[in-house]
């Protein structure tokens, strides 16, 4: 018998984004599911009429009682959880470090959750990776906004009263979102810097036509991302950056490690050697923030006119691209195990063992099992 994969609103405030897509449920009924989806959850994007073929449920929990398979952007809410069907699968961000309330009501409904974001940092998980699409909105996003606050222009500009400068733009962090941020301010006409304490990005930035600044610092870590810096080594960085981000107009940090808060990187003491004027937008706000100012959802200024921007959910305020590529990420990760309208799961694949949070009334993710259940003698 078909699975239903269905689709609520989402309830966090100020998400736009939504699990599907008219072109990706295409996707999914060609593979023989059904679908459906609460009436109203595409949004400003995606108006009920796109999705052809698709059952509209009149309300989230009728479609929550039918559904086989939850696809959901933020993790689904405890009530969410309760009327969804004993046994049924949830696809999406989960956030287990945050919420061990949710992976307990997961556990003792037997339902089999899926953590996006858990994914393996592999080849073959690159078209899966909900990390990179969104982070790739996040970084364009990010640069928008500094350019929007600077009090001055980002590119050269020749005039009759004189020639403007280039504003000088420092990256820090080179993964997905800051490889964007090089990018598009770069496309804006600014002179670009990049530092990521992976000695391997060096040459990604360059490749991106920013400058590779020198710290002194080399952190190579497993997975994708830096291993934690040594007290030394910290020491020696913001030594490095707070004496040459004193020249930098806008600073854009990205730096986040999935699970676990965001590495300080500049302090309060650095801001306040900038000068008035520079803009700072810290993407990683929503973890604590790179810059010890940051308030998540806040733009501080400093005592000496520096402005410290803490943007929260960068990629639902393109909620359409990113919603696109996010339903495709839930595709191709699910298409892994259906076929002919039936989802089998095969726990032999790393890619959905690792992914596994909870199944069969355990909690398969050893970390999150250890952070819930406390660790086993």
């Amino acid at each position: 018998m078909a699975i239903t994969i269905g689709v609520v609103r989402e309830s966090v405030p100020g998400e736009r984004r939504v699990a599907l897509s008219p072109d990706v449920a295409k996707k999914y009924k060609a593979k023989g599911a059904n679908l459906l989806i609460e009436r109203g959850a595409g949004q400003s994007s995606f108006p009920d009429a796109a999705f052809k073929d698709v059952e509209i449920a009149s309300d989230a929990r009728s479609a929550l009682a039918k559904a086989d398979v939850l696809l959901t952007v933020q993790p689904p809410s405890l009530d969410e959880i309760a009327g969804m069907r004993e046994g049924s699968v949830t696809v999406g961000y989960l956030q287990p470090h945050l919420e061990p309330e949710r992976i307990k009501a997961l556990r003792d409904r037997k339902i089999t959750s899926f953590a996006m974001e858990l994914l393996p940092r592999t080849t073959r998980a690159q078209a899966m990776d909900v990390l990179s699409s969104q982070a790739n909105i996040a970084g364009y996003k990010a640069v928008l906004i500094a350019a929007e606050a600077s009090p001055k222009f980002f590119p050269m500009m020749t005039t009759a009263a004189g020639t403007v400068r280039p504003s000088k733009v420092l990256i820090v962090g080179a993964g997905v979102a800051g490889l964007q941020a090089i990018a598009t301010a770069r496309r804006l006409g600014a002179q670009v810097e990049g530092f990521d304490v992976r000695p391997e990005t060096k040459e990604q930035i360059q490749s991106l036509g920013a400058k590779y600044v020198e710290l002194g610092v080399s952190a190579a870590g497993t997975g994708g991302y830096a291993r934690e810096l040594t007290a030394e080594e910290r020491a020696q960085q913001q030594a490095a950056l707070a004496e040459h981000i004193k020249g930098v107009d806008v600073i854009v940090t990205t730096a986040a490690v999935p699970g676990r808060k965001a590495p300080r990187i500049i302090t309060r003491a650095m801001v306040e050697g900038m000068k008035a004027g520079a803009v700072i937008v810290d993407i990683a706000a929503e973890t604590g923030g790179n810059c010890e100012l940051t308030e998540a959802g806040k733009t501080v200024v400093s005592s000496n006119g520096v402005s410290v921007i803490g943007p929260v959910n960068l990629a639902a305020t393109a909620p359409i691209h990113a919603s696109e590529l996010y339903a495709k990420n839930l595709y191709n990760f699910l298409e892994l195990s259906l076929k002919d309208g039936a989802l089998n799961l095969d726990w032999n694949d790393e890619l959905i063992a690792k992914t596994c949070v909870t199944h069969a009334g355990e909690i398969k993710h050893e970390a999150t099992k250890q952070l819930v259940e406390g660790a086993k003698s």
